[in-house]
Order: C-alpha cells, then structure tokens, then sequence
C-alpha cells in the first residue's frame, strides 16, 4: 500500500508531486526520451513542448527523438538505440505494437521505466498508458458523420493500417455507422505514412458521381485532412464533408474557413507534459521488480490508462481555440 501512494504516476497525484521544481533529487544527468515516429508533424513537436515543459520545471534532460516519417522500423530501431544509453525512461508512441512490444518488454524488464503515450502496446510490459480514448474520438466523429449527412451517404477514411491508435479510431468510427445503415464505407485508404498521398487520392474520388460518390471524407490522423481539403479546392463538390483529426493552426483555419467542417481534439502536450513527470516519479522511487503483471493486479501502483480527453471543434468554439494556440505561441 507504501508503493501505492510514493508511486501512482498519473495526472494529479504526479503533477502535485513533480511541480517541486528545482528539487535537489533532480539532475541533468537524468536522461527522459520521447519516441515517436513523423516527428516533424506540428502534432508532435506540441507533444515536444509539453516534454520539455516538464524538463524545465524539474532540471533534469529530455529530447524527443525518432523518424520524420513515418517509419515504424526506424523507431523500433530508435528505442533500441536509446535503452542502450540507459535513461531515467522513455515515453514512447508505437507505431507498430507487434514490432515494438518485444523493445518495451526488454527495456522495463532491464529496469527502465516505460510509458506509453497516443498510441499503446497494451500486450507489452508498459506501465502504462497515457493519452486518448481512441474508441470514443471515433464514435465521437460518427457521430457528427452521421449527424450532418443525415444518416445516408458514402464515406472514405484515409489511415496508416496496424497502427493501434488509428484502428481503434476506426473501430470506433464503425461503432458509431452500425447505428445508421444508410451510411456506407466506400474504401479504407492506405497513406502510407505519407500524407501527400491523400491529395491524389482524394481527387480520383472526386471524380465519382451518381451512386458511387462520396459524401464524407475522414482522416484517422493528422495530416491528411489538410490535403483533402486542398484537393476539394482544386475540385470542388458541392457538399463534401471533411472531418480531420487534431488541432494544428492550418487545420483550425480550414474549419474556419469552411473547409474542413471539424476536427476531434486531442491534447499531445498533455500526454507528454504527464509522461515525463510519471517517468520521474518511478525514477524516484522505484518499483522491484519493474517487470510483472500490473494489468490484474489489484494493488498495483500504477493505473492502466490515463484519460487526456476528446472533443470536436467546429466553427462554434474553433476562435477561442486559436486565441489560446496564439496566447501561447507568444
């Protein structure tokens, strides 16, 4: 029960235990990875900024590291790289579970503290996870599919196949149509990690009239409904529905516009900001052994999942979100 109350690691109780900053039990000699994989995308440099916030409040060191593509081979190679060097932890979001659960397994089980964050190895030996209800941000896009075709109509859904967030988004997505069998699923379109595919792509389905045409187009992830919506400019549809994923300032001002007609949120500063301070937490005050089964433990010191919460933005709360992305990038 000692190890339950040193050692929760989630939002509030490790917050309130992290926000001592300059702490003497902090150093820079303290090592704490992000790895992700298209570390380039606005997506995760704001999961970046959270990372270092929390850094710069406890002294010690964190750097996000990890293709700028993506590339789930090269950041199962990246994490290796990184637990060889032996950090203070690693958080960590995977793009390929099957690929990557081996890493984790051997990373906590030599005694570095692992979390998960956006996207989870939920079969791996992750402490655990910390980030959104993937099932619900795609229930919460039916629904509103669902809601603005009226029940009927053709859909596309532009995705990277096996990454687990995506899929559980897609799932939920389905969960929400089963309601509504006047709304089809005409293709499940593979990106490829890239989202400039999506333009081309959504141009041959422009192309589609009659029976065959689409009604909405849905990006699982965060890049792709930006270029959707530019190859709409290019060919215009009447009535075209875009919903996107996330809430980077491009595609806030497509909503705006009217362009994109919404977007599930996220909060990848969130998930990184917690992930470093629950990372330091078990630092801190270690767990023996790190590795064993914490998922049917019920004394366990850590939770399984972390809600980081989900919600759409359309064109009545888009403003009072980019007056906050302003505010902050001053």
């Amino acid at each position: 029960m000692q190890s339950f109350t040193r050692v929760i690691g989630i939002g509030i109780l490790a917050v309130a235990g992290g926000l001592l900053t300059g702490c003497t039990r902090h150093s820079k000699s303290e090592h704490y990875y992000l790895i992700a994989t298209n570390t380039k995308l606005p997506y995760w440099q704001t999961a970046n900024a959270g990372f270092l916030k929390a850094a710069q409040e406890y002294g010690v060191t964190a750097e996000m590291r990890g293709p700028d593509t993506f590339d789930p081979d090269a950041e199962v190679q990246e994490f290796h790289n990184m637990v060889a060097r032996k950090p203070a932890g690693i958080l960590v979001s995977v793009g390929n579970a099957e690929k990557l659960g081996p890493e984790i397994d051997a990373a906590v089980a030599a005694g570095i503290p692992v979390i998960t964050i956006d996207s989870d190895a939920p079969e791996s030996k992750r402490l655990y996870f910390i980030g959104t209800n993937n099932l619900e941000a795609g229930r919460l896009g039916g629904r509103r599919v669902a809601a603005v075709l009226n029940g009927k109509g053709n859909v596309v859904f532009f995705t990277n196949p096996g990454q687990p967030n995506l899929d559980e988004r897609m799932k939920g997505y389905k969960d929400a149509f089963s309601a509504f069998p006047g709304i089809k699923v005409a293709d499940v379109y593979d990106i490829k990690g890239d989202p400039a595919n999506a333009m081309d792509k959504a141009r041959e389905y422009l192309a589609r009239n009659g029976a065959d045409k689409i009604d909405a187009f849905i990006s699982l992830e965060s890049a792709s409904g930006k270029e959707v919506a530019e190859a709409i400019k290019r060919t215009p549809c009447g009535g075209c529905l875009v919903v996107a994923m996330d809430t980077d300032e491009a595609t806030l001002q497509l909503i705006k516009s009217g362009r994109v007609d919404s977007t599930i949120s996220q909060k990848p500063y969130t998930m990184a900001l917690l992930g470093l301070k629950g990372l330091d937490e078990i630092h801190h005050n270690p767990i023996h052994p790190l590795a064993q089964e914490y998922g049917l433990d019920p004394f366990s010191p850590f939770p399984a999942f972390v809600d980081t919460g989900v919600a759409l933005v359309d064109k009545t709360n888009v403003d009072g979100i980019l007056t906050r992305r302003e505010a902050e990038d001053k």
